[in-house]
């Protein structure tokens, strides 16, 4: 197992056990913060600008500091060099990108950034080889809150991700693997870590970022790759009687990658013809490099 990789925004490669963030942290203290995970493979990070372009959308959610691109940037490429040399090209690593509003104890100074790369989970590996069931669950709000609460900080990656645990953990206890999250008018949302994509024919649907959800990362450079090679993307409200009439449906996110759901609620969903096609398709979007 390749030990982890810790890298300060300076560009300096630290012992991953040696003591790093304040105990008073506001990312630890009140999850006072954003992240990005990003997908290493072959060497490179992957969908970068994409993820830079979010957290820089998280960073004025929450009012913290505009993230310097260009240090972010060479940071990336720098932990994924490392981990590419240590771990080899082979090994994927999930590298993840954290800026919180720094130190309780000094208001005024500056936030907090780094970022750590690990290999990737054998849960990801495993969902995306067998697929996952899922179980719809109440998020507890309703499509027009975003709008109407901008402070809810819905669309925003941050760190204070215990509900979301929650909601894995509860939906393991009944026996899935995964959720869905509805709105209280019954509208399908997103996953706790991922996008949800319907497909049908040749046709690709998602929800909505306007109902406040996390503009997914993996969808965006999924959808643009679709488009141009002809096939059909939409962006509509969806309810769990459309998943159940679609020809596939999938969890897609930036290192787990295509997740099918294989049965929702109970019910099987059967594997449909363009599998391989749909996850071929995703592959190849994150694997894109920029110019």
């Amino acid at each position: 197992m390749a030990q982890s990789i810790l890298v300060t925004l300076d560009g300096t490669v630290l012992d991953p056990d040696t003591p790093f963030l304040h105990a008073d942290d506001l990312a630890a203290v009140r999850g006072d913060g954003i992240f990005e995970t990003l997908l290493i493979r072959d060497g490179h990070a992957r969908c970068v600008d994409l993820h830079l372009d979010r957290l820089a959308r998280s960073a004025v959610m929450l009012d913290l500091p505009a993230p310097d691109r260009a240090a972010w940037q060479a940071a990336i490429d720098l932990a994924a060099t490392t981990w590419t040399e240590r771990a080899g090209s082979r090994t994927e690593g999930l590298l993840r990108l954290v800026y919180s509003r720094g130190r309780e104890s000094t208001p005024a100074g500056p936030p907090t950034a780094y970022l750590t790369v690990g290999e990737v989970a054998p849960r990801a590996v495993a969902a995306r080889e067998s697929g996952v069931s899922v179980v719809t669950l109440e998020r507890g709000f309703s499509l027009d809150l975003a709008e109407a609460a901008p402070w809810q900080l819905l669309g925003a990656k941050t760190l204070s991700y215990a509900t979301n645990m929650a909601a894995l953990r509860y939906a393991n206890s009944l026996g899935h693997d995964d959720v869905i999250y509805v709105s209280s008018e019954g509208a399908v949302l997103e996953g706790p870590r991922s996008t949800v994509v319907a497909v049908t024919g040749e046709t690709l649907v998602t929800p909505p970022v306007e109902v406040g959800i996390l503009p997914g990362t993996t969808q965006l450079a999924t959808f643009a790759l679709a488009e141009s090679e002809g096939w059909a993307t939409q962006t509509r409200v969806l309810r769990p009687a459309d998943l159940l009439v679609a020809d596939s449906v999938w969890l897609i996110s930036s290192v787990t990658l295509a997740a099918r759901v294989t049965a929702l609620n109970g019910r099987a969903m059967p594997e449909p013809e363009h599998a391989k096609k749909f996850v071929d398709l995703v592959n190849r979007a994150i694997s894109v490099l920029p110019e």
